[in-house]
């Protein structure tokens, strides 16, 4: 299965978890500022955001890269993942929503989230699931 892990990380915390997910996805790996494939041309997606001011996408340039693929992930498996430092993952829970919305399938219908710094056991979690989100 071809996937692509598109990323934004402002602290290195969901870079961190990024990298666990496409070890355990075997995936292709990419921040969004580098990405110039095309969506279509994956079978899974695995994006990564974390929360930002009150518990929104990162707005300068993840959430503009998911408003351009969001009408390409219809029929998609897709896989969310990212870090927080407050509030209790509600920017996940609106993400996991919007992306079910545009048609996509999102993984077990909800992401990985970590607070702050994730931790080996943490890391080991975001490894085993992405090895699940595609077999």
């Amino acid at each position: 299965m071809k996937t692509a892990v598109i990323y934004w990380s402002g602290t290195g915390n969901t870079q961190m978890m990024a990298t666990a997910v496409a070890e355990g996805c075997k995936g292709e790996l990419f921040e969004v500022s580098s990405f110039t494939g095309d969506i279509s041309e994956y079978d899974a997606i695995a994006l990564g955001c974390p929360s930002m001011g009150a518990e929104e996408l990162e707005e300068n340039e993840f959430e503009p890269f998911f408003i351009s693929v969001q009408a390409q992930l219809k029929g998609k498996k897709v896989l969310l993942f990212g870090s927080y430092g407050w509030g209790d993952g509600e920017w996940m829970r609106n993400w996991v929503e919007r992306t079910q919305e545009c048609g996509a399938y999102v993984y077990k219908n909800e992401g990985i989230i970590v607070n702050e710094t994730p931790s080996d056991e943490d890391l080991t979690v975001c490894r085993m699931t992405a090895a699940g989100f595609v077999n």
